[in-house]
């Protein structure tokens, strides 16, 4: 059985373990950021690969390009969490590029498929 057309893309799979590795590293967070920080970085985590995939099931090229813009403002959103963690002494320097590593990866990745459908619609 063939997966999904989604699930054969590096920029996809990429995203899908940064949550992962979102959720394991939020896991030492104290109890009082149950529902704070903790929620709001495993909630951007997780949209990021959800509206790549909903953006490559999309049927035009500015719907495509849209939702690969709001997963591309969920990783800003997810950089800036994870300084505040850094901050709040939450992650040490070992967790920070856990974190940072990959999403820096998936910020690569994702600027070549909007950069080539910015080019296909001008």
């Amino acid at each position: 059985m063939e997966g999904k057309p989604h699930e054969r893309l590096l920029l996809w799979e990429r995203a899908t373990a940064l949550v992962v590795r979102a959720y394991r590293v939020s896991a030492t967070f104290p109890k009082s950021e149950l529902f704070g920080l903790r929620l709001q970085l495993r909630r951007a985590t997780v949209s990021v690969p959800s509206d790549i995939t909903e953006g490559l099931t999309r049927t035009t090229i500015p719907e495509n390009f849209r939702f690969l813009n709001i997963a591309r403002a969920s990783l800003s959103e997810i950089d800036t969490q994870i300084e505040i963690s850094v901050l709040l002494q939450y992650l040490g320097p070992d967790e920070f590029q856990k974190l940072q590593s990959p999403l820096s990866e998936v910020e690569k990745l994702l600027s070549g498929p909007m950069r080539k459908l910015r080019s296909t619609n001008p």
